[in-house]
Order: structure tokens, then sequence, then C-alpha cells
């Protein structure tokens, strides 16, 4: 573990904060703004089990905010589909080249955000029944078993699906509690989590906590249209970081 109050320290802090307060203002890509940061100080096992255990808290933050708005009748195919595709994505990765796979994933991120972007409006599937939000889950689990961009495919999706941004996040943010939960379980059992681990994770929780409510003040005071931007945003933001890590 790096030293207390040591430059590597300070990256750490900077991209928990950093990653917080984008994660609490849209929703998602914790690890995409985490991971850009802390590959300069933290060795990316250590990595994957914090992003991991962070986007935890500030995602079950959300649900519990968002509770409310929860309707299990409508989240549960989600989350029984990712259950099923995430241990598919990690066979996967047995046979599929990862950084093919990184390739494929952030190039179709990057062409349907810029797509999206240039129309007025995204294209609706309000008429998409439980078959097709449960199939939606499973691509969800093989990309996120593959890649851990856990909820990246339930993000795009629910903008799909005419329903408001609370109702959008009400899905995607508890199909991403239930992936990191599986996540954690699987690092634990394989001995990723380290007493090292658990210090720096301790440490980086005021940085979160911050970092987490300022991004919530922020959503507050976005309308509907300014919502859509942010996520299309950080989805072209993913693909292209998706595809200038696997060339690394």
């Amino acid at each position: 573990m790096p030293e207390l109050l040591s430059f590597d320290v300070a990256i750490f802090l900077c991209g928990t904060l950093a990653a917080a307060f984008v994660t609490g203002l849209s929703g998602f890509a914790f690890g995409m703004v985490a991971a850009a940061i802390w590959v300069y100080a933290l060795p990316p096992p250590q990595a994957s089990a914090l992003i991991a255990a962070y986007a935890l808290l500030v995602q079950g933050y959300a649900v519990w905010k968002l509770r409310h708005l929860l309707d299990l009748h409508r989240l549960m195919p989600f989350i029984v589909g990712s259950a099923l595709g995430i241990p598919v994505g990690i066979v996967g990765l047995r046979w599929a080249s990862p950084v093919h796979f990184r390739i494929g994933v952030g190039l179709l991120l990057m062409l349907f955000s810029l797509y999206n972007l240039a129309r007025p409006k995204l294209p609706e599937m309000k008429r998409a029944g439980r078959g097709a939000d449960t199939a939606v889950g499973v691509l969800n689990g093989v990309i996120g078993g593959a890649t851990g961009l856990a909820g990246i495919v339930t993000v795009i999706w629910t903008s799909m699906r005419g329903w408001s941004r609370d109702e959008q996040r009400a899905v995607f943010q508890p199909t991403g509690v239930a992936s990191f939960l599986m996540i954690i379980a699987a690092f634990g059992g394989i001995g990723l989590i380290t007493f090292d681990t658990v210090r720096l994770f301790l440490l980086g929780l005021p940085a979160l906590l911050v970092g987490t409510w300022l991004g919530w003040m922020l959503y507050d005071k976005l309308d509907e249209g300014a919502f859509r931007k942010v996520v299309l945003v950080l989805l072209l933001v993913s693909g292209v970081t998706l595809v200038a890590s696997a060339w690394r």
C-alpha cells in the first residue's frame, strides 16, 4: 500500500472523489473514471477490488434515495438476466481475446452515443416486454463479467424505454448493486481482497462521501434533456476509454 500522504495516495483520493461525483450525477461510470486515474497509482487487481466495493456503496446509496420508485416486477428480469450472464462473460474470456472484446464494446458505445447526440431524441422501445428486458440483463451480465462494466447495457436500454430519469436510475442502479455484489463475492473467493486493500478502502471513504453528495446536488438541478446528454457523453467517454485501454 502507498504510504499515507504520498503522491500515490493523493492520486487515489482525487480519483475516488471524481468517480463518486460522476456516479452521483449520472448513476454510473464509477469504474471508468476511477480506473483512468488510479492506473497511475494502484496495481490493477487492487484497483478492481476497490472499484467493485466503492461502486457498490455509491449505487446502494442511490437505490436507497430512489427506493420509492423501485418496482420489483420491472427490475427482476434485469437482475436475473445479469446473474445468468456474468458467469458466461467470465468463462468466455478463456476463448475470446480481452483486447478485441474491449475494442468491440468500446466502438459500439462510441457509435451509439455519437448517433444519439446528433439526434433530437433517442429511439423508443416502450412496447418491449419482460423477455426483452431479461435478454438485456443477460447481455449486461456477459459484458460486466468480461469487462467489469456492470450496468452499462441497462443504462442504454432504460434510456430507450420511455422512462423518466428517476425511473431509469431505479432500474440500472439496483441492477448494478446486484452485479457488484456478485463480483465482490468472486474477488473474495480468489483472495483478491487483501488487508492493504481494506486500509485504502477506509482511507478513501471521506472522498467517496463528498463526491457522491456533490454529484447528487447537481443531479437535482438537471432536467430530462440535460440528464440525457450527460448519459450520452459519459457513454462516449467510456467507449473511448475502453478502446484506448485495449491498446495499452
